[in-house]
């Protein structure tokens, strides 16, 4: 497996009516989270350590909350508010 972002349960329940612009914003960060969640959590699946606690992004016009999950390998983004 490989370290990856995802919306949960899916994007249409995050998202909701958000504006294109301000996802493409969100996947763009949620990119860099998977590439710092990856290099600090180099062992990933065998990872056994409690799940770090979950943080909020903010980007132009609008905020996430994300949760990153090392033994899933996977930054979920769970809540996406939009301003």
């Amino acid at each position: 497996m490989t370290w990856a972002w995802e919306y949960e349960p899916d994007e249409a329940y995050v998202t909701g009516d958000a504006p294109p612009a301000l996802l493409v914003q969100i996947e763009d960060k949620a990119a860099e989270l998977v590439r710092a969640a990856e290099a600090l959590y180099i062992h990933g699946e065998a990872y056994d350590g409690m799940s770090p606690q979950g943080g909020t992004a903010l980007v132009a016009n609008g905020m996430f909350v994300y949760q990153v999950v090392p033994r899933h390998e996977r930054v979920y983004i769970l809540q996406v508010t939009a301003w």
